[in-house]
């Protein structure tokens, strides 16, 4: 029997459509509340300021502590669309200069002067929320993205909190197969390669090309 391939050090794992793709945030409850009343991100969400969506759950669940975080209790699937997504990809800037997808430092600093997308990968998380060796995508839209995102590729957004808790009730009492049944279905998501290339998908990492600390993506 061959052996399964390996993952890929870098590779956008999302659930997905012909036309969507699903991103998580967490927020507050008065954040969650107008947004799903609304369709989309409304006051009290500011956008003015960077937001990071993510396409892996378990890197979300990570991040708000399974929706346990001050200021991160709701966890939202937001459903945009496949073309703003790539775009934001294609407009973007890694957060950190790393040899091989950019010439040189001054190159990368030029990029991100321009750019209004930051991108970050970082370890994807396993049910338990340990670090795993691949890699998972974090994507801060600010300015004209961010605009893009509020106003023109939302298709939809719903509230997976009580997903998010009744997972982590599950593996807290170590049933991890029914937890694992509760996931969200994740797959290869199909860059194009110039898009690939630009974030550094596929690429395998040193210490001096792995992505620094993540604190700054909580929502």
């Amino acid at each position: 029997m061959p052996m399964p391939m390996p993952m890929p050090m870098r590779q956008v794992r999302a659930a997905f459509t012909d036309e969507t793709i699903t991103v998580y945030q967490a927020y507050s409850p008065a954040i969650a509340d107008a947004a799903l009343r609304a369709g989309r991100f409304v006051a009290p969400f500011k956008r003015d300021r960077m937001t990071w969506i993510k396409p892996s759950f378990l890197w979300m669940m990570y991040r708000c502590g399974w929706a346990t975080k001050p200021g991160q209790e709701r966890v939202l699937a937001v459903a945009i669309t496949r073309d703003g997504f790539e775009w934001a990809l294609s407009h973007s800037s890694l957060s950190y200069y790393e040899a091989g997808t950019y010439a040189s430092e001054a190159e990368w600093a030029e990029r991100k002067a321009m750019s209004p997308v930051r991108v970050q990968w970082d370890p994807e998380r396993s049910l338990g929320l340990g670090p795993l060796d691949h890699r998972a995508i974090q994507v801060g839209l600010s300015g004209i993205a961010a605009t893009h995102y509020v106003d023109d590729w939302i298709v939809g957004i719903t509230d997976v909190t009580s997903t998010a808790r009744d997972i982590a009730n599950l593996v807290g009492h170590n049933v991890l197969a029914a937890a694992e049944n509760l996931l969200p279905a994740e797959r290869p998501y199909p860059l194009p390669d110039h898009i690939a290339r630009a974030v550094g998908a596929g690429r395998q990492e040193t210490d001096e090309g792995s992505s620094p600390s993540s604190a700054s993506t909580a929502s």
